[in-house]
């Protein structure tokens, strides 16, 4: 806190304003469901961002716009020299996704500017609102490559290069949609990260708690596997002849499943397989699945994939199976005090939480690697997402944005003390 300056009751967000923003929002790539298909770097994600631009200009902000098209709206401090309090998250969204997952994040950085700016209250450090790049990973993959290129996890020049099934570049989509900025990704570096988000599960609905305060991310693994068979007539090719890559693909499904439930909490999805030659009266003879892997430990991921990978080879009894790692992401810790400050802004707001770890990856587990970091979940309504019917209260979106404040302030107060 600045000399001088006195400890002055913390600003109130408007829930009003804030939903509406939800509504507001929801056009872009709206569904006929009531969700959302936005993926990263299309059309629709075009329109949301020059809005997210729109309204940061509105509230004064200096926004820029990084080489892999993170967008970055900086709201001044007192000492413009500090390094900023950042809050954010992502805009896209899965095919037929929901209208929380991600903008929700963003959007309450949003409110947390206006409160603060309707207030008066100007804080020591500057404050950021972010949109990160491809968090989904549903389009270009990996996921999260927006936070992951800022953290030098991964290289600007490969992420540009990465290919969607169709075959367009990242940086061909980037200068597609004009946000393919100069700056160089990972240029600002933050005092500290805050990301509000929905849970994506059914934990705090089903403790009836108001928010979940977040100690990590889990690790997570993805692998692509190829099973190839043999092609034969679907008539005339005896059962005890054929090479069916399709029959080895649905063994290897019901494998995972069995050996996430022998390792809990880990988890396993296969959640797309592409078979070949797909055609009704032809024995498949190519299978590819794409696994999603995830353990809060790094010893349960190292025994899941273990297992995985034995269940493949024995899948070479009728053709030949691969298994290739195609990306990894180490269990993530946040900081403790970034934990204790969020703990403290639900109980200051009259609110129940519980310490919860994020089953699903965050750009937030990107930014633990250079600044300390948080999260605030508020509930998902029967634990939905990434899906259209994804919802979470009016009610729940403001107290959830109300102790990001809260949590921004103390940190300010934190850091400066």
């Amino acid at each position: 806190m600045p000399p001088g300056q006195t400890e002055s009751p913390v600003p109130t967000i408007a829930g009003d304003r804030l939903w509406d923003d939800v509504v507001a929002t929801a056009r872009f790539g709206g569904t006929a469901g009531g969700g959302i298909t936005r993926l990263a770097l299309s059309e629709e994600d075009r329109q949301v961002r020059d809005w997210f631009a729109a309204r940061t200009r509105d509230l004064g902000c200096e926004l820029s716009i990084d080489a892999i098209g993170n967008m970055l709206a900086l709201f001044p401090g007192h000492d413009a020299t500090l390094p900023p309090i950042a809050m954010g998250s992502h805009l896209d969204t899965q095919p037929l996704g929901g209208r929380f997952d991600g903008i929700l994040g963003v959007l309450a950085g949003l409110e947390v500017l206006r409160a603060l700016k309707e207030a008066g209250c100007l804080l020591q450090r500057p404050l950021a609102v972010v949109n990160w790049t491809n968090e989904e990973g549903a389009r270009f993959s990996p996921a999260m490559f927006g936070s992951s290129v800022h953290a030098e996890a991964l290289s600007v020049d490969a992420a540009l290069g990465i290919r969607d099934r169709d075959g367009t570049t990242v940086g061909d989509a980037l200068e597609a949609i004009g946000y393919r900025g100069a700056e160089a990704p990972g240029a600002r570096r933050f005092a500290a990260y805050l990301e509000l988000h929905i849970e994506q599960g059914p934990l705090l609905e089903a403790e009836h708690r108001d928010i979940g305060i977040v100690t990590g991310v889990q690790g997570l693994r993805w692998f692509d596997i190829e099973i190839e068979g043999l092609e034969a007539h679907a008539g005339s090719t005896p059962m005890g002849r054929r090479r069916d890559a399709l029959v080895v693909a649905a063994e290897l499904v019901l494998a995972a499943r069995d050996i996430a439930r022998r390792h809990a909490p880990g988890v396993i999805t296969a959640g797309h397989c592409v078979v070949s030659p797909n055609s009704r009266n032809v024995v498949p003879g190519r299978v590819r699945l794409e696994i999603d892997m995830r353990h809060p430990e790094s010893a349960g991921l190292e025994a899941m994939e273990a297992e995985l990978a034995a269940a493949v080879r024995v899948g070479n009894d009728v053709g030949t199976t691969s298994m290739r790692r195609i990306w990894a992401k180490a269990p993530v810790a946040f900081d403790p005090r970034c934990v204790a400050a969020i703990g403290r802004s639900a109980a200051a707001c009259g609110l129940s939480a519980v310490e919860i770890a994020s089953g699903a990856g965050h750009d937030a587990a990107n930014l633990a690697a250079l600044a300390p970091t948080g999260m605030i979940f508020i509930p998902s309504r029967d634990g939905l997402s990434h899906n259209e019917n994804e919802y979470s209260t009016p009610e729940q979106c403001a107290r959830g944005t109300q102790v990001l404040l809260e949590t921004v302030i103390q940190i300010d107060r934190l850091l400066s003390s």
